[in-house]
């Protein structure tokens, strides 16, 4: 008798072919083609060649699929290249180390907390739409250091700030985004507080102080960058413990793996398929030449695969010794939110092994991105799902 349980922990690599042929592969975006740098030494070294493959490009070029056609505004310091990134990056990084501090912590628990009573209480959850992004909304909350009760107006965004049913470039969707966020500039520069906002407005870099444009940029990347990314990090972690319980329970029983465990389920799943430069001159990439004025792509999840430096690269194991992976990006772009989704998900998987006997995936419906010649699964539309408490 055949049976009707759904596998769900499983993310192919999409990329292991083309990786070992010729570690480029190749799609086009909006007509603007895009060479895809797939094993990691090649794509580390392209990361850190700053001058020659550049962030600074024209607003939204280096996102895939490029943003050029729904954003004006910079995305701070996400892309500005050295050496102006580096004041930048200054400015917001020790706002951003904020969820290793206790009071933080604490903050986050209760959100996490919260969240697990509502999904063991409840017959069944969409583990997206009504646990990873009523966690997500509420934990930038304490990252912006604004009241709990704006994270219900994000969460009526929906799961993705620029994506629609119809679309994967909505600039309706976007817009809203961005007026927003210009609200919010406006009511922080008319009444100062201690949130993010007022932060920016009142700081200076090189000498300068910010402009409402390069608020209104760090706040955008704030916003886009650590949505969707942290949706499908919790999402793909539930998943994987629903078919996998027995790595739930060593967390539980062996508290020091923690750390390491975060970081493979980080690197397996890559929550971010991968990130462009455009290239300022001509260069070669993996005996692959690159012509001036065109894309290439850090593909983080294909490096994150790579046989060379992974032993049994499409294995989760948390005890993994060596794990480069590349899955907050590397070199001066490395990711501005990594210290909040690695801080969610170290208590999100502590509190899961304490308080959850099983997870029983009910149903789901796979968001598959299609990337010219590949197609990858990078989390769930939906995942509907019972969880069973100690």
């Amino acid at each position: 008798m055949a049976s009707n349980k759904l596998n769900v922990s499983e993310f192919p690599d999409a990329f292991a072919d083309k990786r070992a042929e010729t570690g480029i592969g190749h799609m086009d975006d909006q007509n603007d083609p895009v060479d895809m740098v797939l094993r990691l030494k090649d794509l580390r070294k392209a990361a850190h060649n700053a001058a020659t493959f550049q962030s600074g490009a024209k607003p939204g070029r280096i996102v895939i699929p490029s943003e050029v056609a729904i954003r004006e505004t910079r995305q701070i310091p996400f892309e500005v290249d050295p050496p102006e990134h580096k004041g930048y990056r200054d400015l917001v990084d020790p706002w951003f180390k904020r969820p290793l501090e206790k009071n933080y912590r604490e903050r986050l628990q209760a959100i996490i907390d919260e969240t697990i009573d509502t999904a063991l209480a409840a017959d069944s959850v969409d583990v997206v739409s009504e646990f990873a992004l009523p966690l997500q909304s509420k934990a930038l909350t304490l990252l912006l250091n604004t009241p709990m009760d704006k994270a219900q107006t994000w969460i009526d965004w929906g799961t993705h700030v620029f994506r629609s049913e119809d679309s994967d470039l909505d600039g309706d969707k976007a817009s809203i985004l961005y007026d927003y966020i210009d609200e919010e500039i406006d009511k922080a520069i008319a009444s100062p507080g201690e949130d993010l906002y007022s932060v920016l407005l009142a700081s200076e870099v090189n000498g300068k102080r910010l402009t409402k444009e390069e608020v209104k940029g760090v706040m955008i990347l704030t916003f886009a960058g650590g949505r969707d990314t942290v949706i499908n990090a919790v999402t793909n972690t539930i998943a994987y413990f629903s078919e996998n319980i027995s790595d739930l329970k060593r967390i539980k029983d062996e508290p020091e793996i923690v750390n390491r465990a975060v970081e493979e389920l980080i690197r397996y799943f890559a929550p971010l398929t991968q990130m462009g430069r455009v290239a300022t001159e001509d260069a070669v990439v993996c005996e692959h030449a690159v012509k001036a004025d065109t894309r290439i792509s850090l593909c983080w999840a294909s490096a994150n695969r790579d046989e060379k430096t992974f032993a049994d690269a499409n294995k989760v194991d948390f005890d993994r010794k060596v794990n480069p992976h590349v899955s907050f990006g590397f070199s001066h772009h490395n990711c501005l939110g990594a210290t909040h989704a690695r801080q969610i998900l170290r208590q999100l998987v502590v509190s899961l092994a304490e308080r959850v006997e099983s997870f029983e995936a009910l149903q789901a419906d796979e968001n598959i991105e299609q990337l010219g010649e590949f197609s990858r699964k990078v989390g769930f539309n939906s995942l509907q799902m019972r969880f069973s408490a100690k």
